[in-house]
């Protein structure tokens, strides 16, 4: 199968980029792929090279032919490009994470370090858990002002309103902020979700700068 693709990134041509099924497996090339060892933080790490590059949740880089890739099963994958200086981004978004403001955090590290604007900024968040299914106790509802919905017994969160509030927040325009709108919850055929399942299955989402002609 083919990963899904978001029309604003997909409408790059210096890119590719997607957001994995269950299906999909390893469709990255694991030789052209930076990673990192997710810990549901906040840390952004740049690189220039395949490989594992320690602890960390959000990749960044200007490297041709180098694939940034993060793995999820509920937690948000954002795929950001920045049009103008050609930087790409992946960053793994889980509610820890969410909780502190990577979103934010990455585009101010775009912004301070590699020059970037965030009106120049396009970005994608691809399969995650809804908010129609994140059910949570008080204690994580309570870090999550203006993203609570209130259905049932327990406190519902939205964690793709709390990434967009924190990418507008950093500059980011609402227009360019793109969600696929897909639950990993609600789709046991087609994503895995931890949520659900409690296994170990992750899907992948990516994006690479496409190799110099």
């Amino acid at each position: 199968m083919t990963p899904l693709r978001c029309p604003r990134l997909a409408a790059l041509s210096w890119i590719e980029h997607g957001f994995g099924s269950r299906d999909d497996g390893e469709w990255t090339s694991p030789e052209q792929t930076a990673k990192l060892r997710q810990v549901h933080g906040s840390a952004v790490v740049s690189v220039d090279a395949p490989g594992e590059h320690g602890e960390g949740d959000a990749l960044i880089s200007s490297s041709p032919d180098l694939w940034l890739e993060v793995r999820t099963a509920d937690c948000v994958p954002i795929l950001l490009a920045d049009s103008v200086r050609r930087v790409v981004v992946a960053v793994h978004a889980g509610w820890r994470g969410t909780a502190a403001s990577i979103s934010r955090i990455t585009v101010e590290m775009l912004c301070a370090e590699w020059g970037s604007k965030p009106g120049d900024l396009q970005v994608a968040m691809g399969p995650c858990i809804g908010r129609c299914c994140f059910e949570v106790g008080e204690d994580v509802a309570r870090q999550f002002p203006g993203h609570i919905i209130h259905s049932g017994a327990r406190p519902h969160v939205d964690l793709v309103a709390a990434n967009r509030e924190q990418l507008s927040a950093a500059g980011v325009p609402p227009a360019k902020i793109e969600s696929l709108d897909l639950c990993t919850v609600c789709d046991p055929g087609r994503f895995h979700s931890f949520r659900r399942d409690r296994g170990p299955g992750r899907m992948i989402a990516a994006i690479r700068i496409r190799p110099l002609q």
